[in-house]
């Protein structure tokens, strides 16, 4: 052993010479401080360790929570071609409507021209040099439409038409039924047929309803504006 050692390292050796001592915690600070004295080298070093021992140990909760995701498993796909009921049912049908309102029924609309490609056009005898035209439709049988003026006047439901309002009401229901929907409806007479027969005609502004009375109950029913609402033979 050289004297170089012995003045370089002995210290670090014999700080501890006890068996005991050597084991204890106190003995190692000890010997460290001596040798952190000699070496200039051993300052970075020990930072490095005493760096190393004290950092925590990384955390397993993220590659937990990663993992985790990984194994849940993806919603299924919808099969080709299926929609979810939320976008379903959202094209328009092509059935025509069996509900008149004041606006008016199927593709007529009151106070606008027949629309191009309507299945209303003009059928059977009409008045010569007359601007006013009746339309019937093969869909809707029992249904005439008034045009005037290249404009939808009154559509009138009668026979045995299925087209009712909204309110249920249509050809064959009961004249007490009106009135309990439209209480405030005038009645006056019928100009062919002889009394209890009337016109119930709602009161106020255009579009109105118009209901012919006979035999108590609903024998025709019209939508639409007056003057032509209040005709009582067609166009004529």
């Amino acid at each position: 052993m050289t004297k170089e050692w012995e003045a370089n390292y002995a210290p670090w050796g014999h700080a501890c010479d006890g068996p005991w001592e050597r084991l204890a915690v106190s003995c190692a600070l000890r010997g460290m401080k001596t040798w952190l004295s000699l070496t200039p080298l051993a300052v970075p070093l020990a930072l490095v360790l005493v760096s190393a021992c004290s950092s925590p140990e990384p955390a397993a909760s993220d590659d937990a929570g990663l993992a985790s995701e990984a194994a849940m498993p993806s919603a299924p796909a919808l099969p080709s071609g299926m929609a979810s009921s939320e976008t379903q049912g959202t094209s328009a049908s092509t059935a025509p409507s069996d509900t008149i309102t004041l606006e008016g029924l199927g593709d007529l609309v009151i106070g606008k021209p027949v629309p191009a490609g309507s299945s209303f056009a003009v059928r059977g005898a009409q008045i010569p040099d007359s601007t006013c035209k009746t339309l019937s439709s093969p869909d809707y049988p029992g249904v005439y439409a008034m045009v005037n003026d290249d404009e939808v006047r009154r559509i009138s439901v009668g026979g045995t038409s299925p087209v009712k309002l909204v309110e249920g009401i249509g050809p064959g229901s009961s004249e007490k039924a009106v009135l309990k929907a439209f209480p405030s409806f005038q009645a006056t007479p019928h100009q062919y047929v002889a009394a209890p027969a009337k016109y119930l005609t709602q009161p106020g502004k255009d579009p109105r309803l118009r209901f012919e009375i006979e035999g108590g109950k609903v024998s025709v029913m019209h939508v639409g504006l007056m003057p032509e609402l209040g005709y009582v033979e067609g166009c004529a």
